[in-house]
């Protein structure tokens, strides 16, 4: 029985995973919606954690949020010139 929970919540968390990276835009809107539906409960709580960040930046939906931090160049090591 603890099995079947375990494979059923891996199974639901990777289905969530792979719409929100195959179709951005489209999960975006559910759980936008999903969230006010929640609020609009009552349920502040689970309003606030369902709802998706919002997206900056490149705009081509590619699932890019405000709190992905830029990426940093990798300084270029330079051999040392003995004399």
């Amino acid at each position: 029985m603890v099995e079947l929970l375990i494979i059923t919540a891996l199974v639901i968390w990777s289905a969530i995973f792979v719409f929100k990276k195959v179709f951005p835009k489209s999960a975006y809107s559910v759980f936008s919606k999903l969230a006010q539906f929640c609020q609009s409960k009552g349920w502040n709580g689970l309003a606030k954690w369902i709802q998706p960040a919002m997206v900056a930046g490149c705009g081509g939906g590619c699932g890019c949020s405000t709190s992905d931090a830029p990426t940093q160049k990798k300084v270029e090591v330079q051999a040392v010139k003995w004399k």
